[in-house]
């Protein structure tokens, strides 16, 4: 199924889910899935979008454990607007977790890459409490709140540029004409304006997740984002994060593996068991 979903600040975003090996309930004509079943919303990298293959292998791996939901951030793919690199995603974020919920999923859970994992670890954190500093962010940015979150080679900090992968990072995001590179080159379009004021770091945001479950994923030989960025985050976390090293791998959907793709899915169905959502909906209120 794919459609667009309208965020809180009135971007549309394209969105596709696929409900998983589960049998619907069609006794009562509403074909919605079992209150426990888990939906998975995937958050993508800056530059992806939900048709992009990595994007789809993860829907695939992780399709196996629940439904998924993927949808394409602001400013890339066949979404409107345009990206700010992790301070406004949080909305799209939300926009893609009420859906889940609108579909009759009572448990939730958030797998984000690189900037998605950043932005689902500011996302998780709101709780209901905006922690975006965006002046016109809302009360309630967040959205639903979800019951598990993965954040897989996200930076700790903001405005990282020491690596050279992060340098070209900047100059796309920074130039006028690295903007024009980011728009034909890479189906982004990336917003002109600077952050003012500057939003929550993810490492600022950890914290506040407590007590949703965590993980924190990254590859000792991420080109991006050294091992000091996983290591701030889970000391942010403290004894409410766990935190996977994995050797050998690089940088975010690309170089996750199947056979780590299929972890994360075992701890998500886990944790989401031994977790079990409150009743809520996607217009109740958030605790």
């Amino acid at each position: 199924m794919r459609r667009f979903l309208s965020t809180d600040d009135g971007v549309n975003i394209e969105a596709v889910y696929e409900p998983g090996p589960v049998v619907y309930n069609t006794s009562d004509g509403t074909g919605t899935p079992p209150s426990g079943h888990l939906a998975v919303v995937v958050a993508h990298g800056f530059t992806g979008d939900a048709d992009r293959p990595h994007v789809r292998r993860v829907a695939a791996a992780l399709g196996r454990y629940g439904a998924v939901v993927t949808f394409s951030f602001r400013g890339h793919g066949r979404s409107g607007g345009h990206s700010t690199v992790g301070d406004r995603e949080v909305l799209d974020v939300a926009a893609a977790v009420r859906w889940a919920r609108e579909l009759g999923h009572r448990q939730v859970a958030t797998v984000g890459f690189s900037m998605g994992g950043s932005v689902v670890l500011r996302h998780a954190a709101q709780r209901g409490v905006s922690a975006s500093a965006s002046a016109d962010a809302g009360p309630d940015a967040g959205g639903a709140r979800v019951d598990a979150v993965v954040s897989v080679s996200a930076p700790a900090r903001w405005y990282y540029r020491g690596t050279a992968p992060m340098r070209r990072v900047h100059w796309l995001v920074t130039r006028p004409a690295g903007r024009l590179v980011g728009r034909y080159g890479f189906r982004t379009r990336i917003h002109h304006r600077d952050w003012n004021p500057v939003p929550l770091s993810p490492v600022e945001s950890v914290p506040l997740i407590a007590p949703t479950p965590l993980l924190i994923v990254h590859g000792d030989s991420d080109g991006y984002f050294p091992l000091d960025h996983p290591q701030m985050l889970a000391a942010a976390a403290g004894d409410q994060g766990e935190l996977w090293l994995e050797r050998g791998m690089g940088h975010a959907e690309n170089a996750a593996s199947e056979e780590l793709l299929d972890r994360i899915g075992e701890w998500l169905a886990k944790r989401v068991t031994a977790n079990p959502a409150l009743p809520h909906s996607a217009d109740s209120p958030v605790a």
